[in-house]
């Protein structure tokens, strides 16, 4: 597991992230966006992928100060492994009991579901597939 800020990721890991993101969104999903969104090499941007890059995710500290999680991929030759799975616990281990946000494809909102993210507002489009929000609150303890 490679959990590396923004500002200190190699030219190749960078590479290798928007190779794998342009892969899954852009030519799989058919969804013609701006992948390079500014974001990616801030020092608190965190990214999160499994080794050979099979699967990936990004954490964002948004300007409200909730952590939000996007971008979460797996490549097609490396599903059903549980990677995406062992991301987020990583992911959630990063960000600890603080709240989290983040906007899932309506089809994964039981994954999603099971690290505690319940949907919020209504369904939206983006990129012409339906998402929702969903938030995980700041766990008590």
């Amino acid at each position: 597991m490679n959990n590396v800020a923004g500002d200190r990721l190699t030219a190749a890991q960078l590479y290798e992230i928007l190779r794998l993101r342009v892969d899954v969104f852009v030519v799989e999903q058919e969804c013609p966006y701006p992948e390079i969104d500014g974001r990616d090499l801030l020092p608190t941007t965190r990214h999160l992928w499994t080794e050979d890059f099979g699967s990936y995710l990004r954490i964002l500290a948004d300007p409200d100060g909730v952590s939000r999680i996007g971008r979460v991929v797996t490549a097609k030759a490396a599903r059903g492994k549980g990677l995406s799975a062992e991301l987020m616990k990583a992911a959630l281990d990063h960000i600890g009991d603080a709240d989290s946000v983040l906007d899932s494809q309506t089809y994964a909102t039981g994954f999603y579901a099971k690290f505690g993210f319940v949907p919020e507002g209504e369904e939206f489009l983006e990129d012409g597939i339906p998402h929702i929000t969903m938030r995980r609150l700041r766990v008590a303890r």
